[in-house]
């Protein structure tokens, strides 16, 4: 679950908060114009967002690998061609100097086509295609919790954006243009090296510096999220600030009383984008962190090794917990294998410690499941033993008076699965 909550998270963050600003800005320079070629664009954006998500997923039309990279670029040098000529644009309107609106709109329906939907959605649109990657049912523990997950990532986005645009909207239009084209610059650096990222790989620039500016873009990529981040702050805290010393004159009790709803209603939403914006931080730290960690898998239990045979007593698999066992092969490769009682049945499950999908990273019990240490789906304990999707590699074993009996050969068989 947190999985997907973190990444439609950062997917999304940078989108939100940049749409929020530019829907607030663009109807103060424009009116009702100007909002409606920033929906025309929106829209237009998230149809070919589905549209390239579909591609991706489904045919081979966009290559997920070397293709995907090439596609973005193209992406990337739209938006900042769009980006330089709508804020050159902008300056010129803000200061009155000239009416550039019948250029700079289209260049703001642009940046929101391109960057923050045709660019951010279709990742975001295509994890669904993967929830039942194992081939988990829709119905499953494990595709709920991915599902969840997802949701909760785009109702956190969501909020973001509702929250900023209600805040950017009522600090006027000087300020919120600073925090505008502050926001987009950072923004359109980050574009800037996801390109350069792009022709380094394929080796059409190359030298130190943009080998450094390659090195630290990717490693720190979240600096950039946090940047935006640190710029929309200001603005909940410029408005809660402000909202405790109101100065605004008013000839009657009514009007008063309205004074104080609207600043009451912006602290709420300031309020709103603070909790937002702790929820980001906390998703890209702590969040991360425990989606990230290492599960130290429980020890090897000793069994009894008779000719050519493992014996594992039933009376040491009864409880209905997951038992870990191991064979070292004569080549010193040691190879493990999962015993567990199967739950309202007298049969057990038997296998691997390892899938042909995850490899050898193993298995752990999380609150009476059975859960996979890399994809951290779980397993259905009466389906251990069978092959398909995420389940343990299947092995030859026998029930015999009392014991559990794993033949050498089963494990030395699977040897290269723990190299």
């Amino acid at each position: 679950m947190l999985k997907f909550f973190i990444t439609v998270t950062k997917d999304l963050i940078s989108a939100a908060i940049l749409s929020a600003m530019l829907f607030a800005y663009v109807p103060m320079i424009s009116g009702k114009k100007g909002r409606n070629i920033l929906t025309a664009g929106t829209l237009a954006g998230m149809a070919a967002a589905v549209v390239i998500a579909v591609l991706k997923n489904t045919t081979k039309v966009i290559d997920k690998s070397g293709g995907t990279g090439v596609w973005n670029n193209w992406i990337f040098g739209a938006s900042l061609a769009g980006l330089l000529v709508f804020l050159v644009m902008s300056i010129l309107m803000n200061r009155k100097s000239t009416d550039a609106g019948g250029v700079a709109l289209p260049c703001a329906a642009a940046l929101m086509s391109c960057t923050f939907w045709a660019y951010a959605l279709p990742s975001v649109l295509g994890y669904p295609f993967n929830f039942s990657l194992n081939g988990d049912s829709v119905f499953s523990t494990a595709f709920i919790y991915r599902f969840v997950g997802y949701l909760f990532g785009i109702i956190l986005s969501v909020l973001i954006f509702l929250a900023v645009y209600q805040c950017a909207v009522r600090i006027g239009r000087s300020t919120v243009f600073v925090f505008m084209c502050t926001a987009l610059l950072i923004n359109g650096f980050w574009q800037f090296t996801k390109i350069v990222q792009v022709l380094h790989a394929k080796r059409i620039v190359s030298g130190h510096a943009w080998f450094t500016l390659v090195r630290y873009s990717s490693n720190y990529s979240d600096v950039f999220i946090y940047a935006l981040l640190l710029t929309a702050l200001i603005i909940p805290v410029m408005l809660i600030v402000k909202s405790f010393n109101v100065k605004e004159p008013y000839s009657n009790p009514a009007q008063h009383r309205k004074i104080k709803a609207k600043w009451r209603d912006t602290r709420r939403w300031s309020v709103l984008f603070v909790f937002c914006l702790v929820m980001v931080v906390l998703d890209l730290t702590a969040f991360t962190a425990i989606d990230n960690r290492e599960v130290e898998l429980s020890p090897v239990e000793e069994c009894e090794i008779r000719d050519d045979a493992l014996y594992v007593p039933l009376t040491q698999v009864e409880d209905g917990h997951l038992h870990r066992f191991a064979y070292t092969t004569d080549d010193d490769i040691t190879v493990r294998f999962i015993v567990i009682k199967k739950p309202n049945a007298s049969s057990y499950g038997v296998g691997l410690d390892a899938c042909d999908i995850c490899g050898e990273t193993g298995y752990y019990e999380r609150n009476g499941q059975v859960v996979c240490n890399l994809c951290d789906v779980v397993m259905n304990i009466n389906t251990i033993g069978f092959k398909g999707g995420c389940n343990p590699i299947v092995i030859d074993y026998s029930v015999e008076n009392g014991y559990i009996v794993v033949p050498k050969y089963t494990l030395v068989e699977h040897q290269n699965e723990f190299k």
